[in-house]
């Protein structure tokens, strides 16, 4: 393959078993006002394979198939690694159950990413079904926002969800690396974000543009009139990597402080909201995992 140009951007999408909602996000991220130099797909789930899709995308792609499920954080990890060595200057993160709003939306991220001097930027993520509304709520100060209104028209620093539609300088992955794989999904992100907020790097969210996504909101309980809230996903899989996951993270430099604000969260969770004495034992159980890291699958 040929040298990128100079100011290159390569998308990574990873996906696996999503055939529909994939094609809806190549079709955006094909359309881009800015065009993408070239789109990496990382595969996890070659027994239903997508390379038709992948093979009618108009940009350059390269589709690459794992034969082990390599996870959220193994997958970016790969792709970012292949973005990298073809040589982008800029690299744009999308998943495969969320699309940009609009296809404007890479260019004006680069726009600002120039104009603010950032080394990493994202879109707000709203909800898919419902864009008035935020996909996840986003603390800020001691209240929980859930609506996209609340949190202004213009940037917002320091912040970003950076799997869905986030945008990277190389040069910041030189300083941030790539996901962990030991996570393989869920945690990945609030760890890469933890790497850039330690960086001292500038990146935040614009509140220009949007990336849209499958709502994720019900995870959070809400407590104390939604001044706290508590993750508690609906399956055993998703509480495993979850709670395992951030163990680990409130283990790590930057991260620390957290630890006993969160005992008490969830323990005023487990025990005075759902009154599950065994559900708050599990949690500690696995949180206790992470910080051992000890990051067997489930």
């Amino acid at each position: 393959m040929s040298a990128l140009p100079k100011g290159s951007v390569v998308g990574v999408v990873v996906t696996r078993h999503r055939r529909e909602l994939l094609a809806d996000s190549l079709k955006v991220l094909a359309s881009q006002t800015r065009q993408l130099d070239h789109l990496v797909v990382v595969d996890n789930g070659p027994d239903q394979p997508v390379d038709d899709l992948v093979a009618e995308c108009p940009i350059p792609t390269t589709y690459l198939v794992s034969h082990r499920n390599l996870g959220g954080a193994g997958g970016f990890a790969l792709g970012m690694l292949h973005a990298l060595s073809l040589g982008a200057d800029w690299v744009w993160l999308a998943d495969d159950d969320g699309r940009p709003a609009d296809e404007t939306v890479l260019e004006v991220l680069l726009q600002e990413a120039g104009r603010r001097n950032l080394a990493a930027i994202s879109p707000v993520v709203t909800n898919i079904e419902r864009p008035e509304k935020l996909a996840f709520p986003m603390r800020r100060g001691l209240t929980w926002k859930r609506d996209t209104g609340a949190l202004g028209s213009d940037f917002l620093p320091g912040i970003a969800s950076l799997f869905n539609g986030a945008l990277f300088r190389a040069s910041t992955l030189d300083v941030v690396g790539v996901p962990d794989y030991r996570l393989f999904f869920r945690g990945d992100e609030v760890e890469i974000h933890r790497r850039l907020v330690r960086s001292g790097l500038p990146f935040g969210t614009s509140l220009k543009v949007a990336y849209l996504h499958p709502d994720g909101s019900d995870e959070f309980k809400p407590m104390l009139g939604g001044r706290f809230h508590a993750q508690d996903p609906e399956n055993q899989i998703k509480r495993y990597y979850t709670y395992r996951n951030r163990g680990y993270l409130l283990s790590q430099p930057g991260m620390r402080k957290l630890g006993l604000l969160e005992l008490a969260r969830f323990g005023l969770y487990f025990l005075g909201v759902r009154k599950d004495p065994k559900a708050f034992v599990e949690w500690l159980k696995l949180v206790r995992l992470g910080q051992r890291e000890r990051f067997f699958r489930k």
